[in-house]
């Protein structure tokens, strides 16, 4: 026992020794001969104590970039991916449905395949070149080719790296690029209740596909992306007054005067065969709407909770000032009215949706469902054109109101911009000039080339049966 006592003290005072020689020995060595290089250790004098170093934040992404993957925020994501299936949701089957029912029974389907044919065209658009020329800094006019084929959006796991857009930096470029695809998708789908019952299904396959590289994609790199020439001249447009509902309506004008009226139009009556998918469409598109508003704050944040409420209230006040109107001038309020007012409230808040308070929801309601009244009969029955389900008179009326009434209403302490009516007015001029004067080039384009107009044989018979070789029982 003793033995085995006096070799542990034995052991451990070795030990102690040992460490403590090689602490000075390292100490007290000879120096190294001057031809030997080495790396001395620096050596570390007590200083006084200093002031902490601030955090400083790194610098703010000016165009699209790999992250590290942990910088990702989940609810952000969460509510995007959302957003983009809300927004998907407006057009398939919302606006499909709120068009078709809309229509003459024996053209419901090939009103409903206008939907869904640019669904997939601008789709197939948006990932080979759209996104690329809409969202890359480029020039002041059009984006650059950083993006093509989408390239550069990337997603390496092992790395722990993936891709993001310097205006959505919590969230995945996928997920951005998904987003606003959807808005790029109902743009030109709007433009078809203009000229429905009586275009070519070839002529509107070709008119989608030029409309969307040469209108769509200009004017939304010019608003929407930083380095574009209207956001620099400080034109607001939170979610697409301009870009999508401006944009869409004065084409649909243009495209209902080039194309012509329906035969019968104005001697014949040509109402709705479907009430109920119309309501059902327009409930739809009510709903996808907080995606397309509240999606376009980019974030689960309090933005997008008070666009999501101003969307609401102003689409109400919207239906509400309609249906009192038609009420006070037909003595009736009908359904479709109300669903009209709806879509006409939803248009005008879109671009003030991110920078206006409860006092600018209510007043654009009540000014857009007034406005897109009068757009849809009065100045449609003055006009004397055939714009078959009021493109114009609800997407640009409303659209219009919108934009310019968002310069009037615009807080900086919300959006973080002052508004100003002259710069709206601006934009909307521009917008409605480009607008106009590109789409019919198109479709000057499309008629000397293939044609525009089905035959009067065909329209008499139903685009249904003619061009799709199918009907509704």
């Amino acid at each position: 026992m003793k033995i085995r006592v006096l070799s542990s003290l034995l052991l451990s005072l070795s030990l102690s020794l040992c460490l403590y020689g090689g602490t000075c020995n390292a100490q007290a060595e000879p120096p190294v001969a001057a031809s030997v290089t080495t790396a001395a250790a620096p050596v570390i004098a007590p200083t006084a104590p200093t002031a902490p170093v601030p955090n400083v934040a790194p610098p703010a992404m000016t165009k699209p970039g790999m992250i590290s993957a942990d910088k990702i925020s989940a609810g952000d994501t969460a509510w995007m991916l959302t957003s983009t299936a809300l927004v998907l949701l407006m057009t398939i089957p919302g606006l499909a449905l709120f068009y078709t029912g809309m229509v003459r029974k024996k053209n419901a389907l090939g009103t409903m395949a206008h939907s869904l044919a640019t669904t997939c065209i601008v789709t197939v658009l948006w990932v080979v070149l759209g996104y690329s020329l809409v969202f890359t800094a480029g020039s002041p006019y059009m984006g650059g080719l950083d993006r093509f084929m989408l390239h550069g959006v990337s997603f390496l796991k092992e790395a722990g790296q993936l891709s993001v857009h310097q205006l959505a930096p919590t969230i995945p470029e996928s997920v951005f690029l998904m987003f606003q695809m959807t808005f790029a998708i109902i743009t030109p789908a709007l433009i078809t209740g203009a000229f429905a019952e009586r275009m070519k299904f070839s002529a509107l396959l070709l008119f989608i596909t030029l409309w969307s590289l040469l209108v769509y994609v200009p004017v939304a790199h010019w608003v929407w992306e930083p380095a574009g020439w209207l956001a620099a001249r400080g034109v607001l447009d939170f979610a697409g007054g301009t870009v999508v509902h401006i944009n869409a309506g004065v084409s649909g004008l243009v495209a209902a005067l080039i194309v012509g009226p329906r035969l019968g139009f104005g001697k014949e009556p040509m109402p709705p065969h479907n009430l109920l998918l119309t309501a059902i469409g327009a409930s739809l598109l009510w709903v996808g709407w907080f995606g397309f508003n509240a999606g376009s704050a980019g974030a689960a944040d309090g933005r997008a909770g008070l666009a999501m409420l101003v969307t609401q209230v102003a689409t109400a006040v919207s239906a509400l000032a309609w249906m009192f109107v038609e009420w006070l001038r037909r003595g009736k309020p009908s359904v479709l009215g109300i669903v009209s007012g709806a879509v006409a409230g939803l248009v005008a808040i879109t671009p003030a949706s991110g920078f206006v308070d409860l006092t600018g929801a209510l007043v654009i309601g009540a000014v857009a469902g007034v406005a897109c009244y009068w757009g849809a009969t009065s100045l449609k029955s003055m006009g004397g054109y055939d714009d078959s389900l009021d493109v114009f008179g609800v997407h640009a009326i409303g659209g219009i109101v919108g934009a310019l009434l968002t310069g009037v209403f615009a807080l900086k302490s919300i959006g973080g911009a002052d508004g100003s009516l002259a710069t709206q007015a601006f934009g909307v001029i521009v917008t409605v000039i480009y607008s106009g004067a590109v789409t019919a080039v198109i479709l000057w384009l499309v008629k000397i080339t293939i044609g525009l107009r089905v035959t009067k044989e065909q329209e008499r018979e139903g685009l249904d049966l003619e061009l799709h070789g199918e009907h509704i029982l």
